[in-house]
């Protein structure tokens, strides 16, 4: 009689062991789970910005065990709506906040500046605002117009929500609607990919990235625009028509992790890899 009792308190203790480990294990999961939250930081965005981005995250990564940072691209429009939505921790862009975004906090680690790129044997020397709004207007098709060879001009476009779209179209007082376009990219590797494969292409692009890009040997140049050099040093100087900050974006005042980033970004630790990366640091 005796050993049907002690098996009844055996399952009994079997069932309370069940339950404190299934307790122990949400317990963990949610541990887990919200210690996730702390450590890891989600930035969405500007294809200009990504990259230096990316680089920072290495070293922040390093100095802070533990953290992981999430860079995904996607346009600065979308960095900003990401950071305003709360999708994102911080939203990347390349360009300032506009009136509506007001409400919005920004926070600059980089200047850039935007030049029109064309195929690296593209003769053409200079190209003015006139020229270049034409040229994108399709009011001139041919090349030998402008000083080039005789060739028909293929206009690549970039796409909405892309930074570098409204710097130009501000620039040159146009609409989107009205650019004659043979194609429209996105990314600035899509951009570079498409002049660097078509001898009469025509884009306009990231001077950092496309130094870079030149500088692995892609088959691209940045001629003169209203006879200034496109150059890290004629953005420096104020000198170049078309320069942009480049920011991270969030919803509120910054804390918490998302904080120590930014600061960390913004810090002189990151000088030399803002500079490798062929962009001007605002740090001294």
């Amino acid at each position: 009689m005796r050993r049907p009792k002690l098996r009844f308190q055996t399952i009994g203790i079997s069932r309370r062991l069940l339950q404190l480990f299934f307790c122990g294990l949400v317990f963990f999961v949610a541990y887990v789970s919200y210690s996730e939250q702390k450590t890891k930081i989600v930035l969405t965005g500007s294809s200009t910005v990504a990259p230096l981005v990316l680089e920072i995250s290495k070293a922040f990564e390093k100095e802070q065990k533990g953290v992981r940072v999430d860079v995904q691209t996607g346009g600065s429009s979308r960095g900003v709506a990401d950071a305003k939505k709360g999708l994102a921790d911080i939203g990347m862009a390349s360009r300032g906040l506009k009136p509506k975004e007001a409400n919005l906090f920004s926070h600059t680690i980089a200047v850039d500046g935007v030049a029109p790129l064309v195929h690296a044997s593209n003769p053409i020397k200079n190209i003015t605002k006139l020229q270049f709004k034409d040229i994108l207007l399709g009011k001139v098709k041919n090349w030998k117009d402008v000083g080039g060879n005789d060739a028909p001009i293929v206009v690549v476009n970039r796409a909405e929500g892309r930074s570098e779209l409204e710097l130009v179209t501000g620039l040159l007082d146009i609409e989107v609607s009205v650019i004659k376009a043979t194609m429209i990219v996105g990314e600035n590797a899509h951009g570079i990919k498409t002049v660097s494969k078509n001898k009469n292409a025509i884009t306009y692009m990231s001077i950092g990235h496309a130094i870079r890009e030149m500088e692995l040997g892609i088959p691209i140049r940045m001629p003169k625009f209203e006879g200034v050099e496109a150059t890290i040093e004629s953005v420096k100087k104020g000198e170049f028509p078309l320069a942009r900050p480049l920011n991270l974006i969030t919803k509120t005042k910054p804390s918490g992790i998302a904080k120590v980033f930014i600061e960390f970004a913004r810090s002189t630790k990151v000088k030399k890899i803002v500079e490798d990366q062929r962009f001007i640091p605002t740090t001294n």
